[in-house]
């Protein structure tokens, strides 16, 4: 059983061998040689290898004879193959010599074919090449000419366009790398430009101002109400507007070389030519702008607008303080403030201008926070220098000035109520100025004037001097000529000053946009400060100043009189001059009544005390004997120093019969009172210890003589012996003692009835005590000492009553 199973296997082997792949027998093999059978196996293969070979030959023997006819017919086909290689060969030589030429034309046309290929090749590389240079030439001609938007445009497209077509090369490249550079170079070339136009403008703001403020100035003029309208400026709207599609236009360009406006250099244009003509030049007339257009538009395209608008508000700002800062001695003359306001208007119109036609280079806000800053520094600067002026004319010119100067700006739209607004502060100021010129006007008036009434000979003369002063007085109009008036020559010229007063306040208030209330108001209230103060000043000085005679007072009271009564025509004048009725509720009235009443009342009062110093001087003359004697029989002469003064007193009363009859009598009263004052002083005078009855005797006939002149009536108007009270108390103490009649006075004392009612019992002691010590010491009448003895006893009685008197009604 195991022969027949290792028969089977090998015949199995076998069998996998014969039908398996050469390079996977190797397992089958390892079976063989992993069994025990080995020789076996070999004897197996031998015999199968046999029986292989005897197939074989099997085969072969049966198909010999067609291999031989295969033989024996390739041996035919070798001679005929060699006749044919022979042909071939030779059809191969004569192939070979006919191709050669086609052959080098063929090489002729391959390097054509490549020579028009790269030709191609370059004229494609040219054409992208090409507009790189054009383009770069045309970048290097704007450069040279100055024109630094279109150059930025054109570089702009030049990297942007051109070149990323143009490829790699290496002038593309030196290209890409200049591009950064030129830029840097058109923006610094554009703000140096921009430097030199704010240099520029800051040079020639004045010249931009004075044209701007002539420009409103010839619109007002032309149209007094075109102040209050926004835009006042001629033909300006339309020239904006043209500017504005100017700068438009010049944005959507689209890069193609255009430049806003005008590439010429900054600065001040040449108007010598325009100012001839009829019309005066606008500030852009005046200004190329086109530097400012160009910057922004640089800055723009390259992306730093912020950078710009920043550094050009910044040094715009710089120039707003240099602008505002006055001269030190601007005060000094009309020119200074004028160079200041031009520069100021220069500069703001200038900014509006660059408002108008810039697109947020600077804004309303920028510009009015500008105002606001200049405003200030504008108004504290006027307040500052206005103070140093002493001159009225320089005052109201500056006011005239700064209302020009607020019209102008008005005109572009700034607010300028804070300037009126100044100005009315100003006023208060131009009205001391004026009280102060027209305090040495009135001073010199006052001081040339003769005091005397004016003599007029001719029609004409009345008319020129009832032309300056409104006189109304029919009949003195009736009388004669040659005539006086009653007034001096300082009454016209201080009416005439009034009123050249009242159009100096008027000029001031023109153009402050008040109404007609307001400067009738206002010139009231200047006039009234006129009237109060200054020539109330002035009257006073005249009244009191040293030297002023009696007439001359008399003439200040005439005077005064007459300008007290003209105090309606100035009212009437105001409201002429204002179109405003005298009769308006609130309207202020003028007190030049009252102040010529003032005046009236202190040229009467220093009357009185010129009278009674004048009186005091004929005083000082007296010269009484006080231990006089009295005379046996006759009447005694009134003193010499009393005849003069009553002769003075009557000559001075003359002059009084043009004076208000209250006055005149006033005056008399007073110097016959200061007389009768005077008298008892000398009476009661400490230093005079002694007085005796024969001195008694004369002072009583120099009383008598003063109550005769008073009888007499030296001024018109007293009734009765009214003005002999004034001698009343001197007259009975005087009587009490030449009579003796001492009983009557003791008895009756403190009746409404007594004789002597206004006898003071302290001056009648007073007197006696110093006849008391006349009649100790008196020894001339010493052989009647019994008399005298009496008498003494007589006195001492009378004295000690007195005391007596006195002690009772004193308790």
């Amino acid at each position: 059983m195991a022969s027949v199973e290792t028969a089977a296997e090998h015949e199995r082997i076998l069998r996998e061998i014969e039908s398996t792949d050469t390079n996977c027998i190797g397992p089958t093999l390892r079976s063989v040689y992993d069994g025990q059978e080995h020789g076996l196996f070999m004897e197996k293969l031998d015999a199968r290898i046999r029986n292989h070979d005897r197939e074989i030959e099997k085969m072969c023997n049966h198909h010999f004879q067609g291999f031989v006819d295969s033989i024996t017919e390739l041996l035919k086909v070798r001679g005929e193959a060699q006749k044919l290689k022979s042909q071939v060969i030779d059809t191969n030589r004569r192939l070979q010599d006919d191709g050669k030429d086609l052959t080098c034309s063929m090489e002729e046309l391959q390097q054509c074919r490549v020579q028009q290929r790269n030709i191609a090749t370059t004229i494609d590389k040219l054409s992208h090449c090409l507009p790189v240079l054009e383009m770069y030439s045309r970048l290097q001609e704007q450069m040279r000419a100055k024109r630094y938007y279109p150059a930025l445009r054109t570089l702009e497209q030049l990297e942007q366009t051109c070149l990323p077509r143009a490829g790699q090369y290496r002038f593309c490249s030196i290209m890409a790398e200049n591009i950064p550079k030129l830029r840097i170079q058109i923006r610094d070339t554009a703000m140096t430009q921009l430097r030199d136009f704010l240099e520029s403008i800051r040079k020639h703001s004045d010249k931009i101002g004075e044209t701007a403020i002539k420009q409103a100035q010839l619109q007002r003029s032309l149209d007094s109400s075109v102040s209050t309208q926004p835009r006042a400026l001629i033909g300006r709207r339309g020239r904006k507007e043209a500017a504005a599609a100017a700068l438009g236009a010049g944005t959507d360009s689209g890069g193609q070389g255009g430049s806003p406006l005008s590439e010429q250099d900054s600065g001040i244009l040449d108007v010598e030519d325009e100012e001839e003509d009829d019309e005066v030049p606008g500030a852009h007339d005046l200004v190329d702008f086109s530097p400012v257009y160009r910057c922004l538009h640089i800055y723009t395209v390259l992306g730093l607008r912020d950078v710009f608008e920043n550094y050009y508000r910044k040094q715009r700002r710089k120039q707003a303080r240099l602008v505002l800062q006055p001269h030190s001695n601007m005060h000094e003359t009309l020119e200074g403030y004028r160079r200041y306001f031009n520069q100021i208007v220069g500069f703001f119109v200038v900014e509006d201008h660059v408002l108008h036609t810039t697109q947020g280079l600077v804004n309303r806000a920028y510009v009015e926070e500008l105002w606001e800053l200049a405003l200030s520094k504008i108004i504290a600067a006027l307040r500052t220098h206005s103070s140093y002026c002493d001159n009225p004319d320089l005052v109201l010119d500056l006011k005239n000035l700064i209302v020009l100067f607020a019209d102008t700006l008005q005109g572009y739209g700034f607010p300028v109520s804070q300037l009126f607004d100044m100005l009315l502060e100003m006023r208060e100021q131009y009205g001391e100025i004026l009280l102060k010129r027209w305090n040495i006007t009135f001073r010199q008036v006052l001081d040339q004037d003769n005091y005397s009434p004016i003599p007029v000979s001719t029609e004409q003369e009345f008319r020129h001097y009832t032309s300056q002063f409104p006189l109304q007085d029919p009949e003195l109009e009736k009388l004669p000529f040659p005539k006086k008036l009653p007034f001096s020559e300082f009454v016209p010229k201080v009416y005439c000053q009034l009123k050249e007063f009242i159009y100096a306040c008027l000029k001031y208030s023109e153009d402050l946009h008040l109404s007609s209330t307001e400067v009738d108001d206002m010139i009231r209230k200047s006039t009234n400060l006129l009237l109060t103060r200054t020539l109330s000043h002035c009257l006073q000085y005249a009244i009191k100043k040293k030297n002023v005679g009696l007439a001359e007072l008399v003439q200040v009271i005439i005077n005064t009189t007459h300008l007290e009564q003209s105090c309606h025509f100035l009212e009437e004048f105001i409201s002429n001059i204002t179109n405003v009725p005298p009769d308006t509720v609130n309207a202020t009235k003028l007190y030049g009544t009252s102040t010529f009443k003032d005046a009236r009342h202190a040229a009467e009062a220093e009357i009185y005390t010129s009278l009674n110093a004048k009186i005091d001087q004929f005083l000082q003359l007296a010269d009484y004997d006080w231990m006089a004697a009295v005379q046996g029989g006759g009447t005694l002469d009134t003193s010499d120093y009393l005849i003069d003064l009553i002769a003075f007193l009557k000559s001075t009363f003359s002059v009084f019969t043009n004076l208000p009859g209250k006055v005149a009598q006033t005056a008399c009263m007073s110097a016959c009172k200061h007389i009768s004052t005077s008298l008892m002083q000398l009476l009661l005078d400490p230093e005079v210890r002694q007085i005796s009855m024969g001195a008694l005797h004369q002072i009583h006939a120099d009383v008598k003589e003063c109550e005769s002149f008073a009888r007499a009536g030296p001024v018109a108007g007293f009734q009765g012996d009214t003005l002999l009270l004034a001698f009343s108390d001197l007259r009975q103490l005087l009587d009490l003692f030449t009579q003796w009649d001492w009983s009557t006075y003791l008895a009756d004392y403190g009746k409404p009835t007594c004789k002597y009612l206004r006898v003071n019992p302290h001056t009648a002691l007073a007197l006696l005590e110093k006849m008391r010590e006349t009649s100790r010491k008196n020894n001339v009448f010493a052989q009647f000492r019994k008399t005298d003895r009496d008498r003494q006893k007589l006195i001492d009685t009378v004295i000690k009553q007195l005391r007596n008197l006195i002690a009772q009604h004193h308790t």
